[in-house]
């Protein structure tokens, strides 16, 4: 079966023709392209340049699956942090979807659909296992016993929106974003590639930005592993891939006792993760109806 497979982020969109696993065997990408996602664009916008994009594929695909950044539930799109998704309101989705391509999607958010991926074949193939990206936010997704867990209404994984004490979202302390917004406050315009680029340069207020993001992201793996003791949790996205990150990840568990401290390894699909992820998604969706 080739499906239309579709991940919609914050700052760009991939869209992918799939031809999806049989059992035993890995989804494989036939033709993908990129797309822009405009901040300042509505959904509308999106799904409407999405169309254009992959029109010459219409009849080569016999199923949609559409991976978001943002929360998705009973075919509604919305946001969970206006400053990574601004999103008014709850989109009607699945209905729009249906409308542009003729097909009953299958929706996740990408987190979610991303460690479905992992799962099915990369770094968490297999295996029960927490997906961790950090990135512009933080985003997650749970399997176990094989199957994705999205809990009762789709927001299972959601580890960003979690608040310490002081009431803070996760993510508004330790994501990518958070990263640029405490190097501004330092009197320093750089994007997260250029700060990490002066943590290795040795400037000690780059080194402070990175070390204390890890130093979260650590926290949050421990507890992870207690409420959920997965067998490994995949760490991905663009900070949390970053050169030396995992190793900052991991040297701040070190003090943990051996058996509950958590498994980290590097995410293995880099940005194909959500589009192979919803894709197989689709795949089961698909063989437990017939």
């Amino acid at each position: 079966m080739t499906l239309l497979a579709v991940d919609i982020g914050g700052t760009k969109s991939l869209a992918a023709l799939v031809e999806t696993a049989q059992p035993g065997t890995e989804a494989a990408l036939v033709e993908s392209v990129t797309l822009p996602t405009d901040p300042k664009g509505t959904p509308d916008l999106w799904l409407e340049t999405l169309a254009r994009a992959v029109a010459g594929w219409t009849g080569r695909y016999s199923g949609v699956a559409v991976a978001v950044t943002g929360y998705v539930s009973d075919g509604y799109w919305s946001a969970l942090n206006p400053a990574t998704l601004d999103l008014a309101g709850r989109y009607p989705l699945a209905d729009r979807l249906r409308a542009l391509f003729g097909h009953d999607p299958v929706l996740a958010n990408d987190a979610q659909a991303a460690a479905y991926g992992e799962f099915t074949q990369g770094a968490g193939q297999g295996a029960d296992m927490v997906f961790l990206t950090v990135s512009t936010g933080i985003g997650g997704g749970i399997v176990t016993n094989g199957a994705l867990v999205q809990g009762a209404t789709g927001l299972a994984g959601h580890y960003g929106q979690t608040r310490g004490r002081d009431g803070v979202r996760f993510e508004d302390e330790v994501s990518g974003r958070a990263i640029e917004r405490k190097a501004r406050a330092l009197g320093y315009e750089l994007s997260v590639p250029e700060v990490f680029a002066a943590a290795r340069d040795g400037a000690p207020w780059a080194e402070e930005l990175i070390d204390g993001s890890a130093r979260g992201v650590a926290a949050l793996c421990a507890d992870i592993q207690l409420t959920l003791d997965p067998a490994r949790i995949v760490i991905g996205g663009g900070v949390g891939l970053a050169p030396g990150y995992l190793d900052r990840v991991t040297a701040h568990l070190a003090a943990l006792r051996t058996d509950l401290r958590p498994a980290l390894c590097p995410a293995a699909l880099g940005a194909n993760a959500g589009v192979l992820g919803i894709a197989a998604l689709h795949r089961k969706t698909h063989d437990r109806e017939t």
